[in-house]
Order: C-alpha cells, then structure tokens, then sequence
C-alpha cells in the first residue's frame, strides 16, 4: 500500500472546511476524479455512511462502494472499494487565523488486471499531484 499526503494553510474555520468535505455537491467540485452518486445518497456525507459512486479511470466506467468511517470534529475519513481501493482521511484543525488541513490518500489494487491497470493510472495521478491540487480548490471554496 503506498501513501500520498498534502498540507495546507486555510484561511477558515475547521467547521467550514468540514462543510467542503461532507457536502456531496462540494466534494464533486473539489475532487481530483469525476464521479458520479449511483443511488441518490444523501447530500452530506456522514460516519457510517455507504454508497456507491462510479466515474472512469483507465478509460473505462468503473464503480466504487464508498463507506464514511468518521464525518465530524474536523475529520472526514472514508473507504472506497473497487478496481483500486483508497482509503482517505482529511483533517482540518484550528491554527490561527484559520485551519491547517493534513490530507492522506492510500491505495492499494483491487486486484486483477483491470485492479493493476487502475493502480498504476491513480498513483500516476497522485504522484502528479492530484491531492495537493484536490486541497487548493478546498482552500479555494473555503475562501470564496
């Protein structure tokens, strides 16, 4: 399993950037990949949570089952299952003026050809920054 992280400084309450990162309509604007809600979730992201998302990757339209581990407190921490399986945590805690925002993605194949073709495209991305970039437009929202 390999790790990517990024940090940032944000000029806003750690309650407005949990905003960002549990309101579904605000995550599809921020969020590296595309995807689309499969079965009409709920609006917000909350823990214990599950649904199920798809988007394309490899060129391909894949699915992921999505389950919200912890959505309070400064916290956003999921899992999403897969061709790739990711397990992600977002924290935004109070620091200064604002809040610092420590973000990690993990990945992992989910096996198969298609799992180890879906790997190597996502860790190209994170790799290429994609997670820093997914905490900017945050900060970006944040400000706005």
């Amino acid at each position: 399993m390999r790790t990517w992280t990024a940090c940032k400084h944000i000029a806003a309450e750690p309650g407005v950037v949990l905003d960002l990162l549990t309101d579904t309509e605000s995550v599809r604007e921020w969020s590296p990949v595309a995807f689309e809600l499969d079965d009409g979730s709920a609006a917000r992201l909350a823990a214990g949570a599950r649904m199920h998302v798809s988007g394309r990757l490899v060129g391909r339209k894949v699915g992921f089952d999505v389950e919200v581990h912890e959505a309070g407190d400064g916290r956003l921490a999921l899992s999403a299952q897969g061709p790739v399986a990711f397990d992600v945590a977002y924290e935004a805690r109070a620091a200064g003026a604002g809040s610092d925002v420590h973000a990690s993605v993990s990945l992992r194949s989910g096996g198969g050809l298609l799992g180890r073709m879906a790997e190597q495209a996502t860790a190209a991305l994170l790799q290429g920054g994609a997670l820093g970039l997914a905490v900017d437009r945050i900060a970006n929202f944040a400000t706005a």
